[in-house]
């Protein structure tokens, strides 16, 4: 059968571990995924903004060398030697080249990021050697052709130091003309080397694999080495550059399966664009495997719950059939059958042989007991019954999870979290069966949890002050007095007001604990109070027959204090219609724990 005991372990099993973690496993993942994305998008940013800072500070030193040697008294004073070379001595020319090279050497050496200098007429005359085929020059026709001001990596073989003319540099270009007539009659380049822009560039990291670029308007890269990004990428992630009006953003496109994350940023320098870019697979690739391992964990988990599940019912199920078989005898009152029909007990240690031990003494106690204390067991059994339906409760335990459901849409994850924890406490003390008797300071415990789970429920309606006494902590008390308590106060509280206060108090003065429950809520009417005092009066439990679910709050509290005190037991109730109620359980404590059988039970 579906509802067998072998298959509601296996569910209960699924409930509490297969499925918390499954839910795990995708929850976790992706809030993990939300904060890297977030916290890359943040640095890469914070990355580019400074890599943009330092390269203005390089190109605008490069243009400001640029002016300087351009209205330079000896750069014009050998352009106009040049330009009149023939009515001038070589000698002449000589000296006044000499001079210009001291005054540009003496501008590098200034220079703290190893900038160079460079001057060319139009006819490739230069400052550190001739070139015959400067109009050749790629460089030099797209200045002519397109006003670059600004050249890519490439090598410059007329630099003064030999070992610069084997490097990779990036060039500024600046016309040459008599500030006089105004004429163009060369070029000023102005070079610093390629490992400036390219060491700085290496220390933006996006990721642990991210490709970082410096390109220009034609995805072409400014520095050395190639573009291993896709072409397709750059090509979709430029038209939306250029069209776009904004200097820097985030561009998501995909290529072959893959979603590319790229991160742009317009620089001041001619028509140079910063770019970062990553695939999605790359940046959470181990968040991916973290997930993958804890859907296999998962797997693991569902396998080893259905054995489990079997091993526990193999020695469950068949002397618990025996066991149902007895039960309906004695439901008949047969009890000779049921002596016959009995499993037998191979172990007195675990719990199905316990039950079984139990029960078998039962059938024998109750010819005896039947004709003297038959209504006081019924009522006892009916009272514990009862106390089992307050222990789960279905409807609250559904509410629950509607309001982690409803935290989790709305993104709240700490409050999603808080009220997991408080349900996971609540649960763990209710499905301790191991004894019906605890610390006062365990139930007040569980009832923070339950309060605090009601509080977020009513959203912030309904406030609470708990009291405790240190000296009632270790007090031993049956479960599940206090909760019916709080639950009906809370309830009774919204049903005329939109706010709920609610008080819990414990002390103990001398041998007497008290357990105040106070609300401010509608309070009892007559007629309930008048059936309260009736329990009272007659010490006596309502029937759950009779009850019709009704009622299995506070009568079922003082019924159960009743069974478990006796005479031990008082309690008092002020009540105003409109203005709130207020429940005082009183237990004398005698020296010892109170009930030490039943506890240690």
């Amino acid at each position: 059968m579906f509802f067998s005991l072998r298959n509601r372990l296996f569910i209960i099993f699924t409930l509490l571990l297969t499925i918390p973690f499954l839910l795990m496993s995708i929850i976790i993942p992706t809030w993990f995924t939300s904060v890297i994305e977030d916290q890359t998008k943040d640095s890469t940013v914070e990355m580019m903004d400074q890599y943009s800072l330092f390269i203005d500070s390089i190109t605008t030193q490069a243009q400001d060398l640029g002016k300087q040697v351009l209205v330079n008294q000896a750069t014009q004073q050998w352009l106009k030697t040049e330009k009149e070379r023939e009515n001038v001595s070589s000698a002449q020319r000589l000296l006044i080249k000499n001079q210009l090279k001291m005054q540009l050497s003496s501008m590098m050496v200034n220079n703290s990021n190893g900038m160079s200098i460079s001057v060319f007429l139009n006819d490739g005359t230069g400052t550190w050697g001739n070139i015959p085929s400067l109009n050749d020059m790629t460089w030099y026709k797209d200045f002519l052709a397109n006003d670059q001001r600004w050249v890519k990596t490439h090598k410059d073989a007329f630099q003064l130091h030999q070992e610069m003319r084997g490097k990779n540099m990036n060039s500024y270009l600046i016309p040459l003309f008599d500030m006089n007539m105004l004429k163009l009659s060369g070029i000023i380049k102005v070079s610093f080397p390629s490992d400036l822009l390219e060491t700085a560039l290496s220390k933006i990291k996006l990721g642990e694999s991210g490709r970082v670029y410096l390109l220009d308007r034609q995805g072409i890269n400014v520095l050395s080495g190639q573009v291993q990004t896709p072409k397709d990428v750059i090509n979709k992630s430029f038209k939306k550059i250029t069209t776009g009006r904004q200097d820097k953003g985030l561009i998501e496109t995909g290529y072959n399966g893959e979603d590319y994350l790229v991160f742009y940023q317009k620089l001041k320098i001619g028509d140079w664009i910063l770019i970062s870019e990553i695939t999605k697979s790359e940046l959470f690739g181990k968040i991916n495997q973290l997930q993958k391992n804890l859907f296999i964990i998962s797997a693991l988990i569902f396998l080893l719950t259905i054995i489990t599940s079997y091993l526990l019912s193999a020695n469950i199920v068949s002397p618990l059939g025996r066991l149902t078989k007895a039960m309906r005898f004695v439901e008949r009152g047969d009890f000779a059958a049921a002596k016959k029909v009995m499993p037998p007990i191979k172990s007195y240690n675990h719990e199905v042989g316990y039950v079984i031990k139990v029960f078998n003494r039962t059938i024998e106690q109750l010819n005896h007991l039947i004709a003297t204390e038959y209504e006081a067991n019924i009522r006892r059994k009916d009272a514990e019954y009862k106390a089992l339906l307050l222990q789960i409760n279905p409807h609250f335990l559904n509410n629950t999870l509607e309001i982690i459901g409803g935290l989790a849409v709305q993104g709240k994850k700490k409050e999603v979290m808080n009220v997991s924890i408080y349900l996971g406490r609540m649960m763990r003390y209710s499905l301790n069966t191991e004894t019906d008797v605890v610390k006062l300071g365990e139930e007040i415990t569980y009832i923070r949890s339950f309060i605090e789970i009601l509080k977020i429920r009513y959203e912030g309606a309904l406030t609470y002050l708990i009291e405790e006494d240190a000296a009632t902590k270790r007090i031993p008390i049956i479960k599940f007095i206090i909760q019916p308590l709080v639950e009906n106060a809370v309830k009774y509280s919204f049903i005329e007001k939109t706010k709920a206060e609610i008080k819990v108090k414990t002390e103990l003065k001398e041998d007497l604990l008290t357990i105040l429950v106070e609300d401010k809520g509608a309070g009892m009417s007559d007629e309930v109070f008048g059936d309260i005092l009736k329990i009272d009066k007659k010490n006596e439990t309502t029937p759950v027959l009779e009850s019709r679910g009704h009622s299995i709050g506070l009568k079922n509290v003082i019924s159960r204090l009743h069974l478990y005190y006796g005479d031990l037991f008082t309690f008092n109730i002020q009540s105003e219609v409109g203005k709130g109620t207020s429940i005082t359980l009183c237990i004398k404590v005698a020296e010892g724990d109170i009930h030490d059988e039943g506890y240690h039970h």
